[in-house]
């Protein structure tokens, strides 16, 4: 099983990734959204190259049969992405991947493709989307990671480095931020107030 870094960077634009790469980023998700094919197709290849110029694992969101043409090998899909992902296909291939859940039976059915990782969310509350989940709670975290046994499990929503310490205690592996950089005042020096925070926890 993998090991995933503690500190795990998502995206909605690959211009972002210039700036914050360079802050220590070794796990960047790269989630676009309503963006036509051909920029969906060039921002999945600058951060293809970005990240290897950088020496980060680059994951793509949603867009895994994008992800296989173009030689990216590690894919993150939510549950409706996965009814119609060709999971065969993504092994045949050597891609892994990770997959949301947010319910037991979500997670039951996650862990039956036997993912790269899980991701629980939102652990608390969250401004990046409506969501129909409420904020889940470290109990949540933790249950999920007795059940999840030996696959990693990313907590997302509503992280901060202050609320870190709690989140790593309840067993979460890896820990997703979105909103807490893209608004910040600096995003480059908060990133970096991250990388430094999650030091800690890297196993």
């Amino acid at each position: 099983m993998m090991t995933l870094d503690p500190f795990y960077l998502l995206v909605g634009e690959v211009g972002l990734l210039e700036t914050l790469l360079p802050c220590g980023v070794r796990l960047v998700q790269l989630r676009l959204k309503d963006k036509p094919e051909a920029e969906i197709r060039c921002q999945i290849r600058h951060a293809r190259d970005l990240c290897e110029r950088h020496g980060a694992q680059l994951v793509i969101n949603d867009y895994w049969r994008l992800a296989m043409e173009l030689g990216c090998d590690f894919v993150h899909l939510g549950q409706e992405d996965m009814e119609t992902a060709d999971f065969t296909a993504l092994r045949d291939a050597g891609i892994r991947f990770g997959l949301s859940t947010h319910d037991p039976a979500e997670l039951e059915r996650a862990l039956s493709y036997e993912p790269a990782y899980v991701a629980l969310g939102p652990v608390y509350p969250t401004l990046l989307k409506k969501m129909k989940w409420g904020p889940q709670g470290l109990e949540r975290v933790a249950d999920w990671k007795k059940r999840a046994g030996q696959t990693p499990l990313v907590a997302i929503g509503g992280l901060t480095p202050e609320r870190l310490p709690g989140v790593f205690a309840a067993g979460a592996d890896s820990a997703a931020v979105v909103t807490d950089i893209q608004m910040a005042q600096d995003p480059a020096a908060r990133c970096r107030e991250w990388v430094a925070a999650t030091r800690a926890y890297v196993r």
